[in-house]
């Protein structure tokens, strides 16, 4: 009966919520460059499509359906965005393999990506995991369970090569006391790359809270997000012919916009079919050129997690946002969408 209760009480707090699609009186889009207005168009509105979340992240848009689906990673859940329903919960508990274990403080899962033929990838803080989730029948399967013999912290977004290949960052923010956590086994907050038999490589392993990652529209270049507060910058790196990672260097710096005026840290990001990287901060979504240069922000009133394109024709951007989904029309679409390798092993749960 609690639990029946329990389910109403949160669908009637995402159903009635009012109003839906309707404009976000905090929204606003700060124009820092001209060259913004080839990607949003001047008077662009932010909409609401949902609320009620706890904190909202890892969009991603199947287009086989046309719905979006997102995570509310302390939920523990993850919930279904359409046109024709509006907002309900489509999988819970998304992390681990039921009831949340002690010692976590976000178990459900975090980023999500496109994966193969009728799934999706979920980075799973409660199994501290990369898993594939099958989206008609939601069972999931573990596709890279640890690095030398240990577990992982709480894998926390993906991006996946032109060639298939899974990279994943592994901060700790799904354990109680983050990297003071007992559970933590994992000495770095480590980039990683997987191969296709589910073994783990290091990749990058100096960040002190990686976070959201992606490569440019030709593959040669990662995006990586640091999400400290004391060092609040996105790196980017060459992608080698041998798939390491080479010239680290600081894309942007926005240590310096860190305050309570500008909510929100570097985080989840993606990469369009220019090259413009855009990308959670402090503020809300800093859209760059290739170059680095600030183009424009893209404000919600409050942290904003993360980001994906979709829609029916790829050009609607999905923002997660604290505790809602919002949504604004653009001019662009996503940078190439690659499907994973097929992985030789992997276990259920």
């Amino acid at each position: 009966m609690k639990q029946l209760l329990a389910a109403t009480a949160l669908l009637f707090t995402l159903s009635a919520a009012a109003p839906m699609n309707a404009p976000v009186p905090e929204a606003k889009i700060e124009r820092q460059d001209a060259a913004l207005d080839r990607l949003i168009a001047p008077g662009t509105t932010v909409r609401k499509l949902g609320e009620g979340m706890r904190w909202s992240e890892g969009p991603v848009w199947i287009a086989d359906g046309q719905y979006l689906l997102f995570s509310d990673v302390p939920g523990n859940r993850i919930h279904k965005w359409s046109e024709a329903e509006g907002l309900t919960v489509w999988k819970e508990p998304s992390g681990g393999d039921g009831p949340a274990k002690p010692g976590f403080r976000e178990p459900g899962t975090n980023g999500l990506k496109p994966g193969f033929a009728g799934q999706i990838l979920a980075a799973d803080h409660g199994s501290r995991a990369i898993a594939a989730i099958d989206l008609a029948t939601k069972a999931k399967r573990m596709l890279v369970t640890s690095y030398q013999g240990k577990k992982f912290n709480s894998p926390n977004d993906i991006a996946v090569a032109a060639d298939g290949t899974i990279w994943f960052t592994d901060p700790p923010y799904g354990l109680d006391g983050l990297n003071d956590s007992p559970l933590k086994e994992q000495k770095a907050n480590g980039v990683y790359r997987a191969t296709s038999d589910g073994k783990a490589v290091l990749v990058e392993p100096s960040l002190s809270f990686p976070n959201g990652l992606g490569f440019s529209p030709d593959g040669k270049t990662l995006y990586v997000t640091v999400s400290d507060p004391k060092r609040a910058v996105i790196m980017a790196y060459d992608v080698t012919p041998q798939q390491t990672l080479a010239r680290a260097r600081v894309f942007s710096d926005m240590t310096a916009l860190v305050s309570p005026a500008n909510p929100g840290l570097p985080d989840g990001m993606t990469v369009d079919e220019y090259g413009n990287v855009w990308s959670s901060g402090p503020g809300g979504i800093h859209i760059f050129s290739p170059a680095g240069k600030r183009l424009g922000l893209i404000r919600t009133g409050t942290a904003i997690a993360n980001l994906a394109f979709g829609g029916p024709d790829g050009t609607t951007l999905f923002l997660t946002s604290n505790h809602m989904l919002v949504s604004l029309p653009t001019k662009v679409h996503a940078a190439p969408v690659h499907a994973p390798a097929i992985f030789e092993t992997g276990e259920r749960g």
